[in-house]
């Protein structure tokens, strides 16, 4: 191999590289979204066993143990979607690695119908950040409901405790495109 087809290879396997990178950054962030999720059903899970021993039979305590536990249900749908996203992600940069490896492979074996498999595991590799880009797509928009549906607790559990002339003076700020009922 001479230097200029060396170069040739160096350079191609800068491509793969960039896209490692840009796993390693879905990694963190699923990550760490996922971390806030734990977290989240932790101190739900703690407000719900403080609810259980003050056991009150309140439509307030009823309400409450009913936001929870649809929020619970969304966090449990939410940390799913996270796990898969994450080993989404981690076969992504496989393939990509893979794909750095091949190209660095492929030309030592002088045989010019092995040049598919860079091309193969590459495409691979997008397809697999693409499927998970889609499934954060989907855990965002989760994420969104759940928030909605809590900001709504909280505005309908506020108009009543807050005086009248407060309630009067503030209405709740909707979302052009979010259900209002």
């Amino acid at each position: 191999m001479d230097t200029a087809s060396a170069i040739a290879v160096l350079t191609a396997m800068i491509t793969p590289a960039v896209l490692i990178s840009a796993c390693g950054s879905m990694i963190l962030s699923t990550s760490s979204r996922l971390g806030r999720v734990v977290d989240r059903v932790r101190s739900l899970s703690d407000r719900l066993d403080e609810m259980t021993e003050n056991a009150a039979d309140s439509a307030d305590f009823t309400e409450r143990q009913a936001v929870i536990f649809q929020q619970l249900d969304k966090l449990t749908s939410r940390a799913r979607i996270l796990q898969r996203c994450m080993v989404t992600f981690y076969l992504s940069l496989g393939m990509f690695v893979a794909t750095s490896v091949a190209i660095g492979i492929v030309p030592f074996t002088g045989n010019p119908r092995y040049n598919f498999v860079p091309v193969a595991l590459g495409i691979a590799g997008a397809m697999f950040l693409f499927y998970g880009s889609i499934l954060l797509i989907l855990e965002a928009r989760l994420a969104l409901s759940t928030i909605h549906a809590e900001m709504d607790f909280i505005w309908r559990r506020s108009k009543k405790v807050a005086p009248a002339e407060v309630v009067k003076q503030h209405k709740p700020h909707f979302v052009r495109f979010r259900r209002h009922d």
